[in-house]
């Protein structure tokens, strides 16, 4: 079975408090109600062969409806606690958190009621000091805060 991959932007800017990073809340009925431990980069997952950094801001522009334009720094992979694996790499580059524009997904809603509905792939977006986004980002993505801290920080 071939192991589940996925690629990212860790977008920050710079402010006079710190550094701030770009989360996105995934869409769905699933995700609605929670919030602590479920925002993520905007990432996505791509198969062998794929140039992960292509793939990194293709889902960065899919999940947010902007570019992620600028230098790339790679960050070491993770490996998530599903056993995915994600690469990301840190952009610095600024965007209007209210406006995202998010591609969209379908899915039977509710189960079972042969009723197809479409829910974006992120609702929303929040940019937050490194201390917040610690709390907010999923436990598995963790690590890109401490890396971003320590290259940029």
């Amino acid at each position: 079975m071939a192991r589940k991959l996925s690629a990212g932007i860790v977008l920050y800017r710079r402010r006079n408090t710190g550094i701030e990073v770009l989360l996105i809340h995934p869409g769905g009925p699933f995700w609605v109600k929670k919030d602590d431990g479920a925002w993520s980069i905007p990432k996505g997952e791509y198969v062998e062969g794929e140039d992960p950094l292509s793939v990194a801001k293709r889902e960065f522009a899919e999940e947010t409806g902007s570019e992620a334009s600028g230098s790339c720094v790679e960050l070491p992979p993770a490996k998530q606690p599903s056993g995915k694996i994600i690469r990301a790499w840190a952009v610095e580059g600024d965007l209007d958190a209210d406006s995202i524009r998010s591609n969209s997904f379908s899915m039977e809603w509710p189960p079972n009621s042969g009723r197809v509905q479409s829910f974006p792939e992120a609702d929303r977006a929040l940019w937050c000091d490194v201390a917040l986004a610690r709390r907010k980002i999923l436990p598995g993505q963790r690590v890109f805060l401490d890396e971003l801290e320590q290259r940029i920080g």
